[in-house]
């Protein structure tokens, strides 16, 4: 299933939402600049690698631009590909302005924040000898989407389903759509990954998003709410 709408307006303009996004994708074409050896040294000194962290005194990779922790940070505005990008772009245009909405635009950007941070150490944890950069916004952007689960299971989100050779449209409940997403994951960490994705740190996100919701929804967003009242386009 490929989300592309949901029917939950929103009230405040999602500035911290258009920020993240345009980050991501100012970087991305600095990236997309570099050549050769100067591509994969920037992917190494600012992408976040678990053993720079966890075990720094056998790191061999180099010695980073940034300080490991710093790195947590910068890693969240790197992508390993277009599509990468695309895709996580795609779910925080969707998701991202209904969460912001939900916690106001200071508390948003620091839930999208620890939400990254909780993503990254879960990998650190789970693979610390891991020499391989993880780059990337899916680990924060798994913490939106448990937010979302939380907060709006009820909403309809259009989705594009391949049946053959041709997506055919069709809404569902964002339960079952953040469901999919979240089996999925879990599925993956019981197979042998040759994908290069950071699995486990979309699950560390994931349970980071759920756990920090209470505290930085604003006192007025029920969980679990109805998909009512809150514009034109509720029914």
């Amino acid at each position: 299933m490929i989300p592309i709408s949901d029917d939950n307006p929103t009230k405040l303009t999602p500035v911290v939402t258009w920020g993240l996004l345009l980050t991501c994708a100012a970087v991305y074409a600095w990236q997309f600049h570099l050549q050769g050896d100067a591509y994969g040294d920037f992917m190494l000194h600012y992408g976040f690698t678990p053993s720079s962290l966890m075990s720094p005194q056998f790191e061999v990779t180099g010695i980073p631009a940034v300080p490991a922790v710093v790195s947590i940070f910068t890693a969240m505005f790197l992508h390993g590909g277009l599509l990468h990008l695309l895709g996580n772009l795609l779910y925080l245009w969707i998701f991202g302005n209904k969460i912001e909405d939900a916690m106001g635009h200071g508390r948003f950007l620091v839930f999208y924040l620890l939400s990254g941070v909780a993503a990254a150490l879960t990998m650190a944890f789970m693979d610390p000898s891991s020499v391989q950069p993880m780059v990337g916004a899916s680990g924060a952007i798994s913490g939106v989407l448990g937010a979302y689960m939380l907060l709006y299971p009820r909403a309809k989100v259009t989705v594009l389903v391949p049946l053959l050779i041709v997506l055919y449209p069709f809404r569902v409940n964002a339960v079952w759509v953040v469901g999919v997403w979240f089996a999925m994951q879990l599925l993956a960490l019981t197979g042998p990954d040759t994908s290069g994705i950071a699995w486990w740190a979309h699950v560390g996100g994931f349970a980071a998003g759920i756990a920090l919701t209470p505290f930085f929804k604003s006192a007025g967003v029920p969980f679990f709410g109805p998909r009512t009242s809150r514009g034109p386009w509720s029914n």
